[in-house]
């Protein structure tokens, strides 16, 4: 009869170990997507900084582009403007020359 008992008692233990061990089990795995869930969004979080850097810094890049490049159409027109000018006398020196000669 008391082994019996004793045998009720370690099989009452067993199944609240086993209990006890599911509900450990599931506030472990609910832990876990807990923290998988932040470590997603956070990497969400950081994948659309990085997205929103490199906009930034292209953009940057483009104006810097578009700054160089007036730079260097006004160069250009400069130039061409000198050298026209430049053709213009001559080639006004040129007519009145003829209609004198």
């Amino acid at each position: 009869m008391e082994l019996i008992k004793k045998i009720k008692e370690a099989e009452k233990q067993a199944q609240e170990i086993i209990e006890q061990s599911k509900a450990d089990v599931l506030k472990k795995a609910e832990s876990d997507k807990k923290v998988y869930q932040q470590s997603m969004d956070e990497a969400g979080a950081a994948r659309r900084q990085a997205i929103a850097d490199a906009e930034e810094s292209a953009k940057q890049q483009g104006l810097a582009e578009v700054e160089e490049l007036k730079s260097q159409a006004a160069a250009s027109r400069q130039e061409l403007r000198s050298r026209a000018e430049g053709r213009t006398v001559s080639a006004a020196d040129k007519v009145v020359s003829s209609l004198k000669g």
